[in-house]
């Protein structure tokens, strides 16, 4: 007895194994097939049926299907259905049936009885006959015909299944292998025979178990698996990684898995060798860069020493003669260190912005007299402004300085003469324009053209001009990072520089600035006022480095202010949550452990209220003002004049008197 039920269970799964795997099948076959219950009433079909009348499911199910049937042909068709139905003969008809564009074909209609758990199911399908019909004696070979195709479909696809490369499995929801083809055996050395009724999990590397679970639980769900990846025991040890794509079907798990192993094993070795090529090029750029900064350093700092080693010894001899003149010589140096720092600083793309508006017609206009002076008589310069030319958004000192460096690169350019032209212009770039540029985005910006009619540039120079410390000048006459400053300072701002030049032709470079779009502030001309003196205020001033705060608390001691120094975060602390009074704190940004920025928030919690300015040479988080400053706050770049700190402390307290008297003024009387 308990024979008989294991027999007709493993009966009854071979049988829903055979269904699935049939219904899988119909799927692909590119008739329309269908089945209906022992009463005639449709309940199921394949896709093809749906794309041919143009209706979803639930308007053909039962009896809707008699609607697409031509009403001169319905009668015969229902006679005909109900005799088989009651006969349980074979049906077999020729009638019309209404396409999804509204056209009437001949199909011929098969449909056999067939023995099943839940008694006679009913087994059809619909041909499109309409073209064979027209041909009268060619139904019985286009009949002969299509059986044939549905013969060699079905042999196709066992030939696809035992000739495939690829892993192709069919599994439970529960890993359980129902199927598994010939490549099993050529890719992992497992024989069919050996998977049957095995568990899927157990060829899954361990490491890959976790996601592989979640993988057949979403196909559980109903959702199709695409390219994931895991990695497969091989039958002699090892592992081989095996992309796979399936899809839920019948109950069961329908995949495709392809071996990946020696695809990614060649990508891993392109990425080292590109990573390898990645080094070595930044090695040689760094190269190039530390040799170029230490050649100009080298000479500055000669300078600077040079000039106060011969004013010590004849202030220590008790002349005075040239001292004024070797001063005059080491600050021009250190000045001249400070352009090469900003240069450098402006192609890494970490110099301080001050980005405001900018009216971009102004300001050329108000270079012309400067540029004319700088260019000399053999160059006839012409300066062309565009019609409402929009507000870009930078920074007016860097933007006037490029201006300058590309006018003196075409003055050098042009040793005979020439001429040379600025001119502004609107210009609105579409996406197809910047995605060969990385970090621009479309829309509109203001452009300032700077054309000369000089030597121009070969392709080989013109692919290098924006490297640091290339330079096509003789030693001595160029650093090498003018236009690689420009390049840097464009591209920080969001713009973009371009360049196009000919040998003999000339060169014209063009300056994208990114545009401002509420450009609501006015543009005011600049004025230098006398050094401005304190009224006793306190500054508490934070600078590691002990001669720059040497000369800072020498120099607000002598304006009037009160000073308190700290040399780094740790030490100013607690003199900020005392009780002393402070009305300005004075930091360097780029403070060892604890930076500038996070005193001055740190501050705040005890003091509010506190002014901040930072000092800053090179600051990662700085290189853009507005994301850095918060309210109260301001900002200087060194290296910076005495005058230059003194005019910007005494404005920050001048502001903090005007709000004073705006605030009292509020006040009800």
């Amino acid at each position: 007895m308990a024979d008989n039920v294991i027999d007709r269970k493993a009966a009854e799964a071979t049988g829903k194994a055979g269904e699935a795997r049939f219904r899988a099948l119909v799927q692909t076959l590119p008739n329309q097939v269908w089945i209906a219950d022992a009463q005639g009433q449709l309940n199921w079909f394949n896709q093809v049926v749906c794309d041919y009348t143009g209706l979803p499911a639930e308007a053909m199910a039962g009896e809707a299907w008699t609607a697409n049937i031509h009403a001169d042909d319905l009668p015969a068709v229902i006679a005909a259905w109900t005799h088989s139905l009651q006969s349980l003969e074979p049906y077999h008809l020729e009638f019309r049936i209404r396409r999804h564009d509204g056209v009437y074909r001949w199909h011929l209609a098969r449909a056999v009885p067939v023995e099943s758990d839940d008694g006679i199911q009913w087994v059809g399908s619909n041909t499109d006959v309409d073209d064979q019909r027209a041909r009268q004696d060619g139904l019985s070979a286009i009949n002969s015909q299509l059986e044939k195709e549905v013969d060699d479909r079905t042999r196709d696809l066992d030939r696809m299944w035992r000739l495939s490369t690829d892993l192709i499995l069919v599994a439970s929801f529960k890993g359980k292998i129902c199927a598994a083809n010939p490549a099993w055996e050529q890719i992992l050395g497992w024989c069919e025979s050996e998977l049957l009724g095995t568990n899927f999990m157990a060829l899954v590397h361990p490491d890959d178990a976790e996601q592989t679970l979640l993988e057949i639980e979403k196909q559980a769900r109903g959702e199709s698996c695409y390219l994931f990846e895991n990695r497969c025991r091989i039958r002699e040890g090892g592992y081989k990684l095996i992309c796979w794509t399936g899809v839920p079907e019948g109950g069961l798990i329908h995949a495709i898995g392809r071996d990946i192993t020696a695809e990614r094993e060649r990508d891993i070795a392109l990425q080292q060798v590109e990573e390898r090529l990645r080094q070595s090029q930044k090695m040689e750029a760094l190269g190039q860069l530390t040799g170029g900064i230490a050649h100009d350093f080298n000479n500055l700092l000669q300078g600077i020493s040079g000039a106060i080693e011969i004013v010590r010894s004849r202030l220590a001899e008790g002349r005075q003669d040239d001292v004024e003149r070797f001063m005059e010589s080491a600050t021009q140096s250190a000045h001249r260190a400070a352009s090469l720092i900003h240069r450098l600083l402006a192609f890494a793309r970490r110099q301080s912005l001050d980005n405001r508006p900018v009216d971009v017609n102004r300001l050329v206009l108000s270079m012309e007299d400067l540029l004319r002076r700088t260019l000399g008589e053999q160059i006839s310069l012409t300066v062309t402004t565009g019609v409402q030319v929009w507000r870009a958004r930078s920074d007016e000192n860097q933007l006037e300085s490029a201006i300058l460096n590309l006018a003196i690169n075409a003055r050098d350019a042009m040793p005979h003469g020439g001429s040379l032209t600025i001119e502004t212009f609107n210009a609105t770039l579409d996406s197809h324009c910047v995605q060969a540029h990385e970090g621009l985005t479309a829309g509109d910006y203001p452009v300032v053209a700077v054309t000369d009619t000089g030597s121009g540039m070969t392709p080989a120079v013109l692919a290098k001009v924006f490297e640091p410390f290339f330079t096509t000048k003789p030693i001595g006459q160029g650093t090498g990072l003018g236009l690689s400053g420009i390049y840097g300072f464009t591209k920080q701002s969001g713009g973009h520089v371009r360049i196009h030049s000919q040998p003999e032709l000339g060169t014209t470079v063009r300056l994208y600035l990114p545009r401002d779009a509420a450009a609501m502030q006015t543009m005011l001309a600049a004025t230098t006022p006398d050094v401005p003196q304190g009224d006793g205020q306190t500054v508490l001033i934070i600078e590691d480095d002990a001669a720059v705060r040497m000369v800072v608390l020498d120099l607000l001691s002598e304006l009037g202010y009160r000073t308190i120094e700290a040399v780094d975060g740790p030490t100013a602390l607690p003199i900020l949550q005392s009780d002393q009074t402070i009305d300005l704190l004075l930091t360097d940004v780029g403070l060892p452990g604890m930076n500038g920025r996070q005193i001055a928030e740190i501050a705040r919690q005890y003091r509010p209220a506190l002014r901040v300015l930072f000092m800053t040479g090179y600051a990662e988080q700085a290189s853009s003002r507005g994301s850095f400053l918060g309210p109260g706050m301001d900002m200087i770049t060194k290296p910076f004049t005495m005058d230059d700190l003194a005019a910007r402390i005494s404005g920050i307290f001048t502001q903090e008197k005007v709000r004073h008297a705006s605030a009292q003024g509020a006040k009800p009387g």
